[in-house]
């Protein structure tokens, strides 16, 4: 394979594992709604046990993403991640809490009692989904960069990536994120819960989380639309008007991949929060997979800048210009054959997971328990 096929082939791979972490954010979600679906103990225990079994695949995928970054395009990652670290360490920060929360919950005698590692979950949902939408909302508003010619980099503003959070668009996609994480984390308990006082209430959340995720959405995708896009035009930086709109028209495949995702996903909320089909899930992570990677999918293949620098155009950031060599994308990709076993291998063993529903009784047999 050419070096371009390469380079596209990893910004696939990409753009593939950022939808599936997308659908992974039910974890999350369900923990955000702990108080919300949750009114006794045991019901809140329940709800716990339940994401308890699948927390570590949110933070494998969103790890996996970065090391994908890391070796496909290292100049975004070095640019990202050691330029704009504040924000990212925050988002560290969050998974982090989350992972000593579900270790250490039920732990006899721990000196933060139960009431603060619920809290940490909480800040995991909100803020950390919240921040990491706001950090990918700066794939379309551009970051406070400059390469040096060693392509070491310099930001100018010392925040270190939270000044993403003085532009109020930005907001549109960390709010949309935290929506859409709630109404797939309802739809999950709602599976996976035996329950029927869980289930209308999560019928409930289903159907309030996936109204305001649609309006958020919606607006994010106008602004998108709307906005100056920065795009590569004959290899050169540029900035055109309605730019994102004209790419998204001029490649009907994307466009079709987004509309379909959004199609299915509204076919999911509504069977999720209208009909209380258990199922209800699948649909929504088939229309939130199709619709994130047509969206970032299209940003970085065709001719799209997907890290604009806005202090100086000519140096942002595209698969080409920061692309790991041909010998190492190359090597990569045998390596990555081995990924349908992987999601082979998660299908079989979730499969089996969830074969039956959680109730107390189960609980209560349960070994081991969050």
């Amino acid at each position: 394979m050419s070096l371009v096929a390469l380079q596209i082939y990893w910004w696939i791979v990409a753009s593939v594992l950022l939808g599936a972490l997308a659908c992974l954010f039910f974890v999350q979600g369900g923990q955000m709604l702990l108080y919300t679906l949750g009114k006794s103990e045991e019901e809140k225990s329940l709800i716990i046990n339940s994401l308890g079994r699948k927390w570590e695949l949110t933070f494998t995928t969103l790890v996996v993403f970065g090391g994908v970054m890391f070796a496909a395009f290292p100049l975004f990652y070095a640019t990202s991640f050691g330029g704009a670290y504040w924000v990212w360490l925050a988002i560290l920060f969050c998974f982090i809490i989350q992972a000593v929360s579900y270790e250490y919950r039920k732990k006899p005698d721990n000196f933060l009692g139960q009431k603060t590692y619920e809290i940490f979950l909480l800040i995991n949902g909100y803020v950390g989904i919240f921040l990491l939408g706001v950090a990918l909302s700066t794939f379309f508003s551009g970051a406070n960069f400059t390469l040096s010619s060693y392509n070491f980099v310099q930001w100018s503003n010392p925040l270190r990536g939270l000044e993403a959070l003085g532009n109020p668009y930005n907001y549109l996609l960390g709010f949309a994120l935290v929506f859409l994480s709630k109404t797939l984390g309802a739809s999950y308990l709602l599976s996976n819960l035996s329950s029927p006082t869980l289930a209308l209430r999560a019928k409930r959340a289903i159907i309030f989380n996936g109204i305001a995720f649609l309006i958020s959405f919606i607006l994010f995708v106008l602004w998108v639309s709307c906005k100056d896009a920065f795009l590569l035009i004959n290899g050169v930086a540029t900035i055109k008007p309605l730019g994102y709109l004209s790419l998204f028209l001029s490649h009907p495949l994307f466009l079709s991949l987004l509309l379909l995702g959004a199609v299915i996903l509204l076919i999911g909320i509504y069977l999720g929060g209208v009909r209380g089909n258990d199922k209800s899930v699948f649909w929504q992570f088939g229309g939130v997979f199709l619709a994130v990677f047509a969206l970032f999918g299209n940003l970085g293949i065709n001719g799209g800048i997907f890290y604009p620098s806005v202090d100086n155009l000519s140096q942002s950031l595209t698969i080409f210009n920061a692309s790991s060599s041909h010998y190492t994308l190359k090597t990569m990709a045998y390596v990555s054959i081995l990924i349908p076993i992987v999601i082979f291998y998660i299908s079989y063993v979730w499969r089996k997971m969830d074969s039956k529903k959680l109730d107390s009784q189960e609980l209560e047999n349960q070994s081991e328990k969050y």
